[in-house]
């Protein structure tokens, strides 16, 4: 199946002809900052299947987890788009609020639940995890 997805102006598009690795949402501070107080929605996908169109600009942190990562967003409208770790080059996080279409992504697990705030909702159907999985 391939997924599209971009910015909320249209200035960045991508294409992804894989199906995702996992869906989860991610509770670390980052992902806070991103996703303005609540978890990130994300699938991880293989890099060979992302196709990239559009002017990115990205910031470069060094994570919770010790990864050194990369964000990529729009450079017009600001939207969040990507995130990718250095220390993983074979996978790209996509921000699950950017596909075109995404009724039918289902999260598998929630991560950085030690993070998260006391008012959060975890659900106890996904497989949680307090800091980064391995």
């Amino acid at each position: 199946m391939t997924r599209t997805g971009g910015c909320k102006c249209g200035a960045v598009r991508y294409t992804i002809s894989a199906e995702p690795v996992t869906a989860r949402l991610c509770w670390c501070r980052d992902c806070q900052y991103w996703a303005t107080g609540n978890a990130a929605v994300n699938i991880v996908v293989p890099r060979a299947a992302m196709a990239v169109e559009g002017d990115l600009r990205t910031w470069d942190s060094l994570a919770d987890s010790g990864r050194h990562m990369r964000r990529s967003f729009c450079g017009t409208c600001g939207t969040q788009v990507f995130s990718e770790a250095r220390e993983n080059a074979d996978a790209m996080v996509v921000r699950v609020g950017t596909l075109d279409a995404a009724g039918d992504i289902r999260p598998e697990s929630v991560i950085w639940t030690e993070s998260a705030p006391p008012w959060a909702s975890i659900d106890p159907a996904l497989k949680a995890f307090p800091r980064q999985p391995t």
